[in-house]
């Protein structure tokens, strides 16, 4: 994907935090920030919604024999 530069302007305390936040996390501001952006519009969550889903799909006979007759006698009311 093509990147895009951005300028922004911050108070010290503001950047210090988000260079010690990167820095925990392993990860260079750009990125840091990057992500910030992605959870606050939702993408990161849409993206975990979707890989739950998949993951579902490719273990549903895993689960199915695990649990499904635990399940299958929740659905009927009984526990």
């Amino acid at each position: 994907m093509a990147k895009t530069q951005l300028n922004v302007r911050v108070d010290e305390g503001t950047a210090r935090a988000a260079r010690e936040r990167a820095l925990e996390r392993g990860m260079s501001v750009n990125r840091y920030i990057e992500e910030l952006v992605k959870q606050d519009t939702g993408e990161a969550g849409h993206t975990f919604v979707e890989s739950a889903a998949d993951f579902m799909k490719q273990y549903e006979a895993v689960f199915v024999e695990e649990f499904g007759a635990e399940l299958e006698g929740r659905r009927e009311g009984r526990h």
